[in-house]
């Protein structure tokens, strides 16, 4: 590697990238909800906010490996899924393809407004948001 100047270099970066990366995933698994963590690896299977013009279309991937890959089970999986595909954020029909609203999600906390309803932040659920409109 003494010898191999322009090799070290692009390993070295490699390796930061990757530092930097596993960093990111640890942040995310501890301070963000599943149905987040959901919204950011699907972005970054499509590598969704890249330079350039990203392929929105999800590799094939099963809901049980997704579930694996945000530390949740197969049925929140699949629950956030059809969320996401009700909202408009995602079609859905056996490969999935993502529409740059998603990238509002992960960015900003928050789903797309629905008629007659308040918005609901990522990680609300019928339970928790009842609470917060009996407390205002």
């Amino acid at each position: 590697m003494h010898k191999e100047h322009a090799f070290s270099d692009l390993f070295l970066k490699f390796l930061l990238a990757r530092s930097m990366r596993t960093q990111a995933d640890l942040i995310d698994q501890l301070f963000n909800s599943s149905e987040k963590r959901l919204a950011r690896i699907l972005l970054l299977m499509a590598e969704l906010g890249m330079l350039g013009e990203p392929e929105p279309l999800i590799p094939p991937i099963t809901q049980e490996t997704l579930a694996e890959m945000i530390g949740t089970t197969r049925s929140r999986v699949s629950f956030f899924m059809n969320r996401f595909r009700k909202l408009g954020l995602i079609e859905y029909n056996g490969r999935i393809r993502l529409h740059k609203t998603l990238l509002n999600v992960v960015l900003h906390d928050e789903l797309p407004e629905q008629d007659n309803a308040e918005k609901p932040r990522i990680g609300d659920t019928p339970r928790t948001q009842g609470r917060a409109g009996a407390l205002k």
